[in-house]
C-alpha cells in the first residue's frame, strides 16, 4: 500500500456487504430473466406487467409504480412504443402530460410473458426452502 492510503476497517469483508451480496442475487436474476425472456430487458417486462395492471397511466406515474425516475422510465417507454407494444398520448385536460396504454399486441405479449416470469421468479428462488423465499421477500420489502 502506498503512504497515506487507509485500510479498510478490521473485520470489513466486500462479500458480507449487503450491497455487494444484492448486486450478485440482481445479477443471477438478470441471467435468468435474459435466458426466458431475451427480447425484453427487466424494466420493459415491469412497464408492461404495471400497465397490464393499472390500465392507461401518466408516464410519470407509471415510473413511480414501477420505482424508475423519469428519465429511465422514458427512455423505457420510447423503446416499447417503437416495438408497437404501448401507445402515447396527450392528457386531454394537461397537455404536458404524456398518457401510456398497451396495445393490443402489449396485451398479448404481457399475457403471454406472465407465466415465464412466474417461471423466473422461482427459478431465481430455487437456492431457498419456500419459507427461506417468503422470509426474503419479506425481509426485502422492508428496506425497499
Amino acid at each position: 500500500m502506498s503512504p497515506g492510503s487507509v485500510l479498510p476497517p478490521a473485520g470489513y469483508h466486500l462479500q458480507e456487504q449487503i450491497g455487494f451480496i444484492l448486486r450478485k442475487a440482481h445479477q443471477r436474476h438478470v441471467a435468468i430473466f435474459a435466458a426466458h425472456i431475451g427480447d425484453l430487458t427487466p424494466p420493459q417486462f415491469a412497464a408492461l406487467a404495471k400497465l397490464h395492471d393499472v390500465g392507461e397511466t401518466s408516464q410519470n406515474q407509471l415510473g413511480a409504480l414501477i420505482a424508475m425516475d423519469a428519465a429511465t422510465v422514458k427512455g423505457v417507454i420510447d423503446r416499447l412504443h417503437a416495438r408497437g407494444l404501448v401507445q402515447l398520448a396527450k392528457h386531454e385536460a394537461d397537455k404536458r402530460r404524456l398518457m401510456v396504454r398497451l396495445t393490443d399486441e402489449g396485451q398479448r405479449v404481457v399475457q403471454e410473458l406472465v407465466p415465464l416470469a412466474q417461471t423466473i421468479t422461482e427459478e431465481t428462488l430455487s437456492p431457498l426452502s419456500a419459507r427461506d423465499a417468503a422470509a426474503l421477500l419479506e425481509l426485502l420489502a422492508k428496506i425497499s
